[in-house]
């Protein structure tokens, strides 16, 4: 049986947005996600998306979005444990699709300029197969990665944990292994890591397309 793909994007203004647009002009969603485990490109399923804007280069914590997911399989011990999400606490969840629609619609509402995250080619391989098997495939899924931004201004770090990365920088630390708490993290870093990008002269959005060029993520499926 063929089945024909259907497009699904996320409405993001990047496309639209002058390169020389002073970064404290643009609005940003940071996002993270936790899943039933690590093979997310086969098996294991999205528990739960967290996510928070930065605007004007400050964390806006009274407007975050939170939900959990329903992956319609069962949440081993070992995950709980980590993220203290259950199979009682995602039965009543929405499933994967409407909430990762639920999501786009947060960011197309914040005119998001792109979407953040902190080893975020995990988070977007994880949406990506969500939509894959619902037969959609994901476009226009621009992202930058808080450890590409380190590594434009820190190269000698050499770590990926986000907790260590956010002492290193002197940057809050909210509940681990949440999404929305590993979403706040990752939004005070990332705001701590756009000032120190600042403070070294650079201070566009071309300049940080540029500065993070070579990793920079848009994600065509």
């Amino acid at each position: 049986m063929f089945f024909r793909r259907k497009n699904v994007a996320c409405s993001l203004t990047y496309e639209n947005i002058p390169l020389s647009t002073p970064l404290e002009d643009l609005q940003f969603v940071v996002f993270d996600t936790e899943t039933t485990g690590f093979q997310v490109s086969t098996i294991d399923r999205i528990i739960e998306i967290g996510a928070v804007p930065v605007r004007g280069l400050e964390v806006c914590e009274k407007d975050i979005f939170q939900t959990y997911v329903n992956p319609n399989r069962q949440i081993s011990r070992e995950i709980t444990e980590l993220t203290s999400i259950s199979d009682e606490r995602v039965k009543a969840a929405p499933q994967a699709l409407e909430a990762m629609v639920s999501f786009f619609d947060y960011v197309e509402s914040r005119e998001t300029v792109c979407l953040v995250g902190h080893y975020v080619s995990f988070d977007a391989l994880a949406m990506k197969s969500e939509f894959k098997r619902e037969k959609f495939a994901l476009k226009n899924f621009l992202t930058i990665d808080t450890l590409d931004l380190i590594g434009f201004i820190a190269p000698s770090y050499d770590m990926r944990d986000l907790e260590r990365y956010a002492m290193a920088f002197g940057t809050r630390i909210y509940e681990r292994h949440s999404a929305i708490g590993d979403a706040l993290t990752t939004a005070y870093l990332f705001v701590e890591l756009l000032l120190q990008f600042k403070d070294r002269g650079y201070n566009t959005w071309g300049e940080l397309i540029k500065a993070t060029d070579s990793q920079m993520r848009s994600m065509q499926f």
